[in-house]
């Protein structure tokens, strides 16, 4: 994380690999369909819930900054009061008190992330990478942590290497330690590394780990 930063990292040839980027669009594609049908399937019980404990928009969309730093509108079911950031855009923190009641639940069981489907089968993210982080974040944090933007040269994933190895990240600190987990993604990509994001995606699902 200093000057000769370049000089000693070489990026995955698969980040240019027509197979692997081949392989791994078909398995997104087969993935978002089968996931936008388990949401089509869990939505009325979500709505019913949401009448309940979590008033207001089902859905709630948001910009955040993709491959080369385009941005794009992700969209994700609420957890977060109705104007949750009326005094400006904040990191969500564990036990945050704008997250309502049915919200945690969402969050819980990462029912709230089923949507980000529809973003990958749109072509916005991939199913694995950096996750995407909102533009108003992204400019205080390439101010702060060198190499930052460097994320942003692979499209962002719903889960990533830093998610299922350091899930929380509510200060600049805990951001710099997860650029050093997709910096190592970018730099090893690989089927084999994938699959171990996915395995570890699963178990952290079923016991309710991290974030």
């Amino acid at each position: 994380m200093n000057n000769d930063f370049y000089q000693n990292i070489n990026f995955s040839q698969n980040n240019d690999n027509r197979f692997y980027l081949f392989v791994n669009t078909i398995i997104d594609s087969i993935v978002s369909i089968i996931g936008l049908f388990v949401l089509l399937g869990i939505l009325p019980f979500v709505f019913i819930g949401n009448l309940i404990g979590n008033r207001g928009p089902l859905f709630y969309f948001q910009e955040r900054v993709g491959k080369k730093g385009k941005i794009f509108k992700i969209v994700k079911l609420r957890s977060m009061i109705p104007n949750a950031e009326t005094n400006g855009a904040v990191w969500a923190s564990k036990n945050d008190s704008r997250i309502t009641l049915f919200g945690k639940f969402l969050r819980n069981t990462r029912l709230d992330e089923v949507p980000q489907f529809y973003n990958i089968l749109k072509g916005d993210m991939n199913l694995i990478g950096p996750r995407p982080e909102r533009p108003e974040f992204v400019k205080g944090l390439e101010e702060k942590i060198p190499f930052y933007g460097i994320r942003h040269v692979v499209r962002p994933g719903l889960t990533g290497w830093a998610q299922v190895n350091y899930p929380y990240a509510s200060t600049v600190e805990d951001q710099e330690t997860k650029l050093r987990y997709d910096l190592y993604y970018i730099k090893e990509r690989n089927f084999f590394l994938d699959f171990k994001i996915i395995i570890k995606t699963i178990t952290t699902v079923l016991f309710f780990r991290g974030q």
